[in-house]
């Protein structure tokens, strides 16, 4: 059996220097909102998914993370065949709204592309709807580790 991929994307599972998340919240008109880790597809122009990742932060967030490890894969069925998510635990260095570009900011009809932060200690991820389900779930499975992973563990 031959498996199409029909889209890669590259998303960062991103933590501050207290341990926080940094997610991105989304709203869009008539639905309600939710959050998702700040990412998007690969393209041609990327030599590598890691690569895509940096790129894709810096478009999104207008941030810089560094020591980027991939931790998790999560697939879906789509139109094109199977899309294909690389989700990896990532330390943020620095951090400017202002430099922030691409469709999630310059589209307005595109909805909400917010940033958002997330106390991982805590018990506030529980009560936010992120999204893919499987990442919610992996996220608090793995706190301790992930902290680690981003250098932020103590």
């Amino acid at each position: 059996m031959t498996v199409v991929v029909g889209r890669r994307a590259a998303r960062a599972i991103v933590i501050d220097d207290f341990g926080w998340l940094v997610l991105i919240k989304r709203t869009k008109p008539g639905q309600e909102p939710y959050w998702t880790a700040p990412g998007g597809g690969v393209e041609d122009i990327d030599v590598s998914v890691e690569a895509a990742l940096y790129r894709e932060l810096e478009e999104e967030l207008g941030a810089r993370a560094t020591d980027a490890s991939q931790v998790f894969l999560f697939s879906s069925p789509s139109d094109a065949g199977v899309a294909v998510q690389h989700f990896f635990v990532a330390r943020l260095v620095a951090l400017d709204e202002s430099v922030r570009s691409g469709p999630e900011v310059s589209d307005p009809s595109r909805g909400g592309y917010d940033l958002d932060r997330v106390d991982l200690r805590g018990a506030d991820l529980a009560s936010i709807d992120l999204k893919p389900t499987a990442l919610k779930e992996f996220i608090p499975a793995n706190r301790e580790a992930l902290l680690v992973e981003a250098g932020v563990a103590g």
